[in-house]
C-alpha cells in the first residue's frame, strides 16, 4: 500500500510538473481571435501572407481558386492563382484589390501558397508553382518588387520565369529522395546571409516518407541560393506549413502541426534554433489550436467543411510584423460559415513576453 502511494504521488508530481512546464512555454506567446480576414465571394481563399507599405495599409497575399471548379478542394494545385488584399487596419475588413499572379496553365501552373517579405528595401513574394497539375513537378518561383502595385518581376538569380529552387539532383543533398518537388517557401535575413526555408516530402527508414524541412543559402536575396546537403528538422517530427521569422538573436519557425505530435492535427507548433540550421524537437512547443478552440462549438454548428475536419484545422500560418515585433498571426482554414463563400484566412493578435 505504501509503495503505491509514493507511486501515486510521483506521478501527481510529474502531471503536475509537465502541466507547469507546457503553462509556462504557453506565456511565452499570447494569441486572441480577431476574426475572419480575408475571403471572396464564390472562391476559395487559402492562407494570407501580410506585409504593411510605407503607409501603414496592410496588404494580403492569399492563394485563390474558385469553388465550382473542383468539387474536392484539388483546385489548389490545377487552378489557383494568387490574390491580392487590402486594408487600412490589420485586422480588416480587407478589401479585394486583383490578381496579382495568375495561373498560365502548362510549366508555371496554379501559383500557391505566397509568402511576402520586405528585405532591405525590397519586396520578395516567393511561391509555388507546378507543371500540368503534377505534385511531383513543385518548384519555388521568386519575384521582387519595390512597390506593392503588383508590377513583379523574377529574381535576378533564378531562371527567366522567376525559378529560384527546384528538387536537387544531387544524391548527397538530404531531399534527393522527394517524392513532391519543393514547396511552400519561407524567406528571411539572419546575420548576413539570406535563408530560403522550404518543404520536402521525403524517404523515411526503414519505409514510408516523412514532410521536414530544409534550408537553401544566399549572399544576396534575389540569389542563387546554393543547397544545404541537411535538413533542419527531424523525422520524428513532421511538419507543414512553416513560416521562418527571427526575434532576439534566433530563428523561429511556426508550423503546422502535421501528424499532432505535441496535440491534435488541427493546431500548430513553435520551433526554435540558435543558428538557423537545427530546429530540435524538444526546443519545440505547441503554438496554437484548431478553429474551434477560439469560437466554440456554437459558432461552427452549421458550417461547412472543404477540407479537413468540422473543428476547423488552422494552417498556413503566416505573421505580420508591426515596429520589428510580431503582431498578428493570420492562419487559413477549410470550415466556413458564411453562406457563398469557399475557405478563407483569420487573424490574430498575438504577443511575445
Amino acid at each position: 500500500m505504501v509503495i503505491k502511494m509514493k507511486l501515486l504521488k510521483i506521478a501527481l508530481i510529474t502531471l503536475l510538473s509537465v502541466f507547469f512546464s507546457c503553462s509556462v512555454q504557453n506565456k511565452k506567446m499570447k494569441i486572441d481571435y480577431v476574426g475572419r480576414a480575408a475571403d471572396n465571394a464564390g472562391m476559395h481563399v487559402w492562407g494570407s501572407s501580410p506585409i504593411q507599405d510605407k503607409e501603414g495599409k496592410t496588404h494580403l497575399y492569399a492563394a485563390q481558386w474558385s469553388t465550382s471548379t473542383q468539387k474536392n478542394f484539388s483546385g489548389w494545385f490545377k487552378d489557383c492563382e494568387i490574390g491580392h488584399y487590402v486594408s487600412d487596419n490589420p485586422e480588416g475588413p480587407f478589401k479585394y484589390v486583383g490578381v496579382a499572379v495568375e495561373d498560365k496553365n502548362g510549366l508555371f501552373n496554379s501559383p500557391h501558397n505566397p509568402t511576402i517579405s520586405n528585405i532591405d528595401g525590397q519586396y520578395q513574394l516567393c511561391f509555388i508553382v507546378n507543371e500540368n497539375n503534377n505534385l511531383k513537378t513543385q518548384r519555388i518561383v521568386m519575384y521582387v518588387a519595390d512597390d506593392l502595385n503588383d508590377t513583379w518581376r523574377p529574381a535576378k538569380g533564378g531562371e527567366e520565369d522567376g525559378t529560384i529552387l527546384r528538387q536537387t539532383k544531387n544524391p548527397e543533398v538530404w531531399n534527393y529522395t522527394a517524392r513532391l518537388g519543393v514547396s511552400n517557401p519561407s524567406l528571411i535575413k539572419y546575420k548576413g546571409k539570406y535563408l530560403l526555408y522550404h518543404k520536402s516530402v521525403v524517404r523515411k527508414q526503414p519505409k514510408g516518407y516523412v514532410y521536414s524541412y530544409g534550408v537553401v543559402i544566399a549572399d544576396k536575396v534575389e540569389g542563387p541560393y546554393d543547397q544545404k546537403p541537411t535538413r533542419v528538422t527531424e523525422e520524428k517530427m513532421p511538419l507543414e506549413d512553416a513560416y521562418a521569422f527571427t526575434m532576439k538573436d534566433s530563428v523561429y519557425l511556426m508550423s503546422r502541426d502535421f501528424r499532432g505530435s505535441l496535440g491534435n492535427r488541427g493546431g500548430g507548433l513553435l520551433w526554435k534554433s540558435g543558428d538557423g540550421f537545427s530546429f530540435p524537437a524538444e526546443k519545440t512547443v505547441r503554438a496554437y489550436e484548431d478553429l474551434l478552440h477560439y469560437v466554440g462549438e456554437e459558432h461552427l454548428k452549421e458550417a461547412i467543411s472543404y477540407r479537413g475536419k468540422k473543428d476547423g484545422h488552422m494552417e498556413r500560418a503566416q505573421i505580420l510584423f508591426i515596429d520589428d515585433k510580431p503582431a498578428y498571426l493570420y492562419l487559413a482554414t477549410g470550415v466556413q460559415t458564411k453562406p457563398g463563400y469557399g475557405s478563407s484566412s483569420h487573424v490574430f493578435k498575438i504577443s511575445f513576453e
